[in-house]
């Protein structure tokens, strides 16, 4: 069967295609994305902009018709962080609804951090035992630890690039206090996470998930993406934090020009980096491995497994 994922985060609005059946591995089958970066046209009252609505409500629109064009049987619409914490995110959502004729489901950020764990997990099978995920979107930081197929510990916390983009560098390059201030802020909030998230032991394996994960991996010399999607890719916490400072002392157009770098996503990458490195101080992570499946791809294998139970309720359960 063919399924379609529609899938509005912070900073891309994704479809994909995939063909799949339970049991086996979802093969995609086609892409199509904007960097519309919802969590960049927040407005000083804390809603998403008309134009920002508009541009949303057209990509679900356009991706309705492709899905349908390309023998999608259906879709699984889901939207994050940047609806989530939208002051008119219902509004929004009706928009999209009405015009666009799809549903979007807000995941919690819990659920956000369960259905990455998932996808990791199926990704490294069980012999990685226990796993702690860590996942970096534009406008929160997932965290999830666990020995089995979901996790025992699922966290969402506000710690997104594109959010402390926005909230706390203003300069291109940021004046020193801010960087500094931002990384205060950040370890506040992670330390008091960490006492839950390392409660039951370290993990066997640490992963990255993201984005943000797969950029700086590649920065710190891991493999291009066009070498495929098993290719070994590490981070290491050494290397993490001498590319801070640097990324802190060059524009976002420099930092375009590193290795894996898009100019949309160079502005986010130092908070980014800055996050990555203190989550993965924090919570003792010498090293981590960077997974190419994250959170579309645990929304389809949970949509697989509700194939075989038919107990539950028409829609996607989390």
């Amino acid at each position: 069967m063919r399924l379609g994922v529609l899938d509005v985060g912070s900073n891309t609005v994704h479809l994909l295609l995939v063909d799949a059946h339970p049991g086996g591995r979802p093969l995609p089958a086609f892409k199509h994305k904007d960097e519309l970066r919802l969590s960049e046209l927040v407005q000083d009252d804390g809603t998403i902009g008309r134009s920002g609505a508009d541009r949303l409500v057209a990509f679900c629109r356009e991706a309705v018709a492709l899905a349908e064009d390309k023998g999608a049987e259906s879709i699984l619409a889901f939207a994050t962080s940047a609806l989530r914490s939208a002051g008119n995110g219902e509004a929004v959502l009706a928009r999209v609804r009405e015009e666009a004729g799809v549903e979007l489901q807000v995941l919690g950020g819990e659920d956000e951090a369960r259905l990455t764990f998932l996808a990791v997990r199926r990704w490294f099978g069980w012999s990685a035992r226990r796993l702690l995920v860590l996942d970096i979107g534009g406008g929160s930081l997932e965290v999830a630890t666990g020995i089995d197929e979901y996790p025992d510990v699922a966290l969402s916390l506000p710690l997104g690039a594109g959010r402390l983009t926005r909230e706390w560098l203003t300069g291109d390059p940021p004046p020193a206090e801010q960087v500094r201030a931002l990384r205060k802020h950040v370890r506040a909030t992670i330390a008091q996470a960490a006492g839950r998230v390392l409660r039951d032991g370290e993990p066997d394996l640490a992963v990255g998930s993201s984005k943000t994960f797969k950029q700086l991996a590649r920065i710190a010399g891991a493999a291009p993406s066009a070498e495929g999607p098993y290719v070994l890719r590490t981070l290491d916490r050494d290397d993490l934090k001498q590319m801070v400072p640097r990324l802190a002392g060059l524009t976002a157009a420099k930092r375009a020009t590193l290795p894996g770098v898009s100019a949309d996503r160079s502005a986010q990458l130092l908070a980014g980096a800055v996050v990555a490195e203190a989550a993965m101080d924090l919570l003792e992570v010498p090293s981590l491995r960077v997974c190419p499946w994250a959170l579309r791809e645990g929304i389809i294998l949970r949509r697989l497994d509700l194939l075989d139970e038919p107990a539950q309720a028409p829609g996607l359960q989390f």
